[in-house]
């Protein structure tokens, strides 16, 4: 009979990696891999937690959350119109004291904007809620559309990030760093896995991870470069991938401060590890993660009464 897994996140969230008929992230990346980074490419193995690191005294949580309250066309004076949508996003940042045990929301950024190609589109403004206009370049797709709003919350989770920053801390950005690469002691986590980055002998190191292991530090040649690692964070069986996390680090850095990281996310990442029964998204969606998106959307607003709300000023153009 053949085997098979259950993924064990809920289906409404997608699934923990994009599987491919290996069972594994289903789209062969065009990246170059230097895989020689911490070991050998044929002396890798699974990397347990070092003695001699310790965990750091403060652990920085920032992730962002976005939202389409709208979309939108415009009326060219020529006659022709422009796609756009309206959309409020957040940021914010949970400061975790591992010595204390205790976590706190250490700050929080919301924005709002009006995206489109549009030439002679306006701020939308009703009352105290407005959309200044974020113009993008190109004809100005819908489908396209969304990702736009990706530069201005980034520019949020930064700006956010840097008032709670103090020295000696780790900062995690739940997602990929982008460019985020400049900021010190600073950690991309990339909970989907989207792209086979290595070979099938090296994916099999990473796939025979126990939780609480890592594979070796190699180097990504994509375009924002930098250095990854695996980790599988605390999971009770399932799929090859099941708990497998992506860890990056910033291209700027040496091979040793990149090693350093690696054994400090070890000690740090799994504690966070969210468990199924609290978290449909288990164990990758951290726990600190999942309490501040919670607070973000609330943020955000009330999404029917801003529907309203741009409807209205519509009417009133």
């Amino acid at each position: 009979m053949t085997r098979f897994y259950v993924d064990a996140w809920d289906p409404a969230y997608g699934a923990s990696f994009e599987a491919a008929g290996g069972g594994g992230p289903a789209a062969p990346s065009t990246a170059q891999v230097e895989a020689d980074v911490e070991l050998p490419a044929t002396d890798w193995r699974a990397l347990d937690v070092r003695r001699d690191v310790a965990p750091p005294d403060v652990v920085l949580l920032v992730d962002g959350v976005r939202r389409i309250d709208a979309s939108v066309w415009t009326a060219e004076e020529d006659g022709s119109s422009y796609p756009g949508i309206a959309a409020s996003y957040a940021a914010g940042v949970v400061r975790c004291d591992l010595d204390r045990g205790a976590a706190e929301l250490a700050g929080t950024r919301v924005g709002r904007g009006l995206f489109t190609a549009s030439p002679s589109a306006q701020d939308v403004v009703a009352g105290q809620i407005r959309y200044p206009v974020h113009r993008v370049s190109g004809t100005g797709e819908l489908s396209r559309l969304p990702a736009a709003v990706q530069a201005p919350l980034t520019a949020l989770e930064v700006a956010v990030s840097d008032a709670a920053r103090t020295d000696g801390d780790l900062l995690v950005v739940d997602g990929p760093l982008r460019s985020r690469r400049n900021l010190p002691r600073t950690l991309g986590y990339i909970k989907t896995q989207h792209s086979q980055y290595l070979d099938a002998r090296l994916s099999a190191v990473v796939t025979g991870l126990a939780p609480g292991q890592r594979c070796p530090v190699f180097r990504l040649g994509t375009a924002w470069g930098g250095y990854s690692w695996y980790l599988r964070l605390p999971v009770a069986g399932g799929a090859p991938w099941a708990g497998i996390v992506r860890v990056e680090c910033s291209a700027e850095l040496t091979e040793a401060e990149a090693i350093g990281l690696a054994d400090l996310s070890l000690v740090t990442l799994p504690r966070f590890a969210s468990t199924p029964y609290k978290d449909p998204r288990a164990p990758q969606n951290l726990v600190p993660i999942a309490g501040l998106e919670r607070r973000l959307r609330g943020l955000l607003g009330d999404a029917r009464l801003l529907h309203r709300v741009l409807t209205s000023a519509a009417r009133g153009r």
